[in-house]
């Protein structure tokens, strides 16, 4: 299996810190770890206020005691479930089926989707309770730093989250394709492998190759364990779409030509 899929290394390969550092979906869930911290922190520590005339502390957010439960409630979860993902993106690279690697990210895309959706609703909730607030309940303005953090990474949690969503269905497309290619390949008879050299002209015309066919047709094939040093010539005809126009009909003009 190729070790790129899903943007992690090779398929059972050994856990290197630095390329799991480097990938995208880490740095996204470390922002999400670190603003859920913020969350949950600043409504424990001073989400809750009194008046001067009162012993019983309220929830700042328009003495909504739910308002404050959930901040706490989504931004514990969420820091567990980051370091859940964190221990996984770790462990990928150790998972050499493909399926289970399918697997974990569409759990993934699915839990991701889960806290935009929490979060969202979340900053939703906290802004209207917010606003709702009466300036008599907090006369000296107590906590209100705390809670507009608690706003503000809620907020930048959903964009976080979202972007988890996006990266993990770039490596669903990624895997999806190469199922593809493989399945294509493990069926495809050797007569239909095309010689080295006109691999290598059809890789000039063709570029970056992203079709399953022309990935078929470029990857050589050898039967059995030793490899071949030449490839026979291809037997069956193919399409015109698929040779290059005039290389090899001109070079075989020519050798015609010669032979009369």
């Amino acid at each position: 299996m190729d070790g790129g899929a899903f943007g992690a290394g090779k398929a059972g390969g050994a856990f290197d810190p630095q390329a799991f550092i480097r990938q995208p979906q880490t740095l996204l869930r470390l922002l999400s770890w670190v603003f859920s911290i913020v969350v949950f922190g600043s409504i424990v520590n001073e989400g809750y206020v009194n008046r001067a005339d009162e012993t019983q502390e309220h929830c700042i957010f328009n003495r909504n005691r739910n308002a404050c439960n959930y901040g706490i409630t989504v931004g514990v979860l969420a820091f567990l479930s980051c370091l859940l993902y964190l221990a996984l993106d770790a462990y990928f690279p150790q998972i050499s089926s493909v399926k289970d690697r399918k697997k974990a990210v569409l759990s993934d895309i699915g839990v991701s989707a889960f806290w935009a959706f929490l979060w969202f609703v979340g900053f939703c909730f906290l802004t209207n309770q917010w606003q709702a607030s009466k300036k008599e309940d907090n006369p000296m303005n107590e906590g209100g730093d705390a809670a507009r953090a608690a706003i503000t990474f809620s907020f930048f949690s959903i964009f976080t989250w979202a972007s988890l969503i996006f990266l993990a269905f770039r490596r669903l497309r990624d895997i999806t394709f190469q199922e593809e290619t493989t399945w294509t390949q493990a069926r495809t008879p050797a007569c239909l492998m095309l010689p080295t050299r006109m691999r290598r002209m059809l890789q000039m015309r063709w570029g970056r190759t992203s079709s399953p066919l022309q990935q078929m047709l470029l990857t050589p094939r050898h039967r059995g364990t030793r490899r071949r040093t030449t490839e026979p010539p291809m037997p069956l005809p193919l399409p015109l779409s698929l040779l290059p126009p005039f290389p090899l009909l001109a070079e075989s003009r020519g050798t015609n030509q010669t032979r009369a």
